[in-house]
Order: structure tokens, then C-alpha cells, then sequence
């Protein structure tokens, strides 16, 4: 039953590494992988000395740790919510209302960012409005990119991200609740002390996980929301890539940039995993 999973990632995560050469090497379609000369790392040194390198990395690092701050404990609050509710109608409705903004694509989500902070009929300016204030064009002001990035990114994620840490609270053994509550313990003192070292091995976990895909900020709602006004501020290693690779055809530099990437996020995964296994015994290996 596993062969096909095997299969996906050899085939399409494996394999693909053979071409990893080139970014060392002065791509040529004519001449192959195989046939191109060698570069070394004069496509690193170039990328490191470019004119965007800081503001590229700058953005994608601070991206990436906005979310992680801001977006990895909202699941795990929304599941500890979720758990306490005995309502099973309101939550199930509440289940529902926080899991369908997941299933929106990307391009419909990018979207209704949009429609909703469009400067003259949008949601938020029209509040602004109401209460005084001058309309803002918040697509077209940098400042304003990272935090619409983030908090989309929370409010279509959360909900289907608390999902793996209710399993982890249903398989918390209810007699220790039983005798806590026997004991006098208020329901704050049960969710702190219960359910939360129950689930902490995931939260762990999930931790190393996002750490080690720190450096993948998602292309595709960067790419949409971009503009030119706002590009100082959005420009990330992805859409880096894919500008000067597919646009310019320059495979071999970007192909460089994509391996420094991978590269960092593995240092942040072996990294964040060593600290985690010494201080909570809990790791990926």
C-alpha cells in the first residue's frame, strides 16, 4: 500500500536532484547537464553579491517567522477552544465555518484580498469610512504586504491546521480529567496542565516541521499580490526564482538560489530538531 507514496517521491523529489549539478555548472540546452562547463559557485558568489540579495532574504526570512509567530500557536488555541465546547451543533458550525476558508484556492483567495482592501468599495475601507477615517490603498503600500500575507494566511489555515492537535487531545486518557476534576481543578488548570502536555510532543513536532520549511514562502499568493509599488516589500527567494528563471532563463543561477534555499531550511530543521530533542525528548529522528 506504501509503493505509490514511495514511488511519488523518488520520481518526483528524488530524481529531480540529478539536475542540482547545474547550478554549479553554465547550463547549456544544447549541450546538456552532462555537456555544460563547470562554473563552481560563481552563480552563489553572484547571487550573494547582488544588488536584491538582503532585501530578498530580508523579506522571506521576515515573512516566514511573522507566520510562524503569529500563525503556529492560533491552531493550537483553536483546537483547545474547540475541545472544551459541549455544544456538539455549535461545534460542529464553528468546525465548519473554520475549515472552509482552507478549501479556497489560491488565486480566489489572492482574489477576495483584493475586493476586500480595494481603497473605494473594499470591506475595510468602507469601515475606515464609517468611523472618519481616510480610505488607504493597502496593495499599493509595502508596509501593509506583510501582515495582509500573514493574517490571510492564518484565517485560511487555522482551522484545518487545529485538526491534527484535536486528535492528538482525543487520545488524552479522560481519567485524568476525572481525577483532576475530583481534585477541584478549574478547567483553565486542566487545559494547562492535561491538555497541553498532552499534545506538547506534536506541537513539538509540527514546530520542526514549519522551522524546516522556514525559507518556502509560498509562491503563488506572493506572485498575485505583488505589484510594482509593493515589490520591495514582497520580493521572496520564490518568485526570485521563478523570475529569473523561467522569464530570464537563466537556469543555472536560479537553480543556485533555489539550492541556497534548501539548503538554510535543512540547517533549520537538523538545527531546531537537535534543540527540541535535548529539551523535550520529542523529534522527527
Amino acid at each position: 500500500m506504501i509503493l505509490p507514496v514511495f514511488l511519488f517521491f523518488i520520481v518526483f523529489h528524488y530524481v529531480p536532484m540529478y539536475g542540482i549539478q547545474i547550478a554549479f555548472k553554465n547550463f547549456s540546452g544544447v549541450l546538456g547537464i552532462w555537456g555544460s562547463p563547470w562554473a563552481g559557485v560563481e552563480h552563489f558568489i553572484r547571487f550573494f553579491n547582488g544588488t536584491y540579495f538582503k532585501e530578498i532574504v530580508w523579506n522571506t526570512i521576515s515573512i516566514s517567522v511573522y507566520s510562524l509567530l503569529v500563525g503556529f500557536p492560533v491552531p493550537i488555541i483553536l483546537a483547545l477552544m474547540l475541545n472544551e465546547v459541549r455544544n456538539k451543533h455549535f461545534k460542529k458550525l464553528v468546525q465548519t465555518v473554520t475549515y472552509a476558508p482552507y478549501f479556497i484556492s489560491v488565486v480566489v483567495m489572492a482574489g477576495m484580498i483584493l475586493l476586500f482592501l480595494a481603497p473605494e468599495t473594499g470591506v475595510f475601507n468602507q469601515m475606515r469610512k464609517f468611523f472618519g477615517a481616510e480610505s488607504i490603498n493597502f496593495m499599493y503600500e509595502g508596509r501593509y504586504f506583510k501582515t495582509i500575507y500573514v493574517l490571510s494566511g492564518v484565517w485560511q489555515s487555522a482551522g484545518w491546521g487545529s485538526i491534527i492537535y484535536l486528535s492528538a487531545l482525543a487520545g488524552i486518557d479522560p481519567e485524568l480529567h476525572e481525577a483532576a476534576v475530583i481534585d477541584g481543578a478549574s478547567r483553565l488548570r486542566r487545559i494547562w496542565h492535561i491538555n497541553l502536555p498532552g499534545i506538547l510532543p506534536t506541537i513539538c513536532i509540527m514546530l520542526i516541521m514549519n522551522c524546516g520549511s522556514l525559507m518556502n514562502v509560498g509562491f503563488e499568493k506572493v506572485f498575485l499580490l505583488m505589484n510594482d509599488l509593493n515589490r520591495s516589500h514582497a520580493e521572496v527567494i520564490s518568485t526570485y526564482v521563478y523570475k529569473v528563471g523561467l522569464i530570464n532563463r537563466e537556469y543555472s543561477f536560479s537553480t543556485a538560489v533555489g539550492l541556497f534555499n534548501s539548503v538554510i531550511n535543512f540547517i533549520m530543521l537538523l538545527t531546531v530538531n537537535t534543540i527540541t530533542k535535548k529539551l523535550n525528548q520529542s523529534s522527527l529522528f
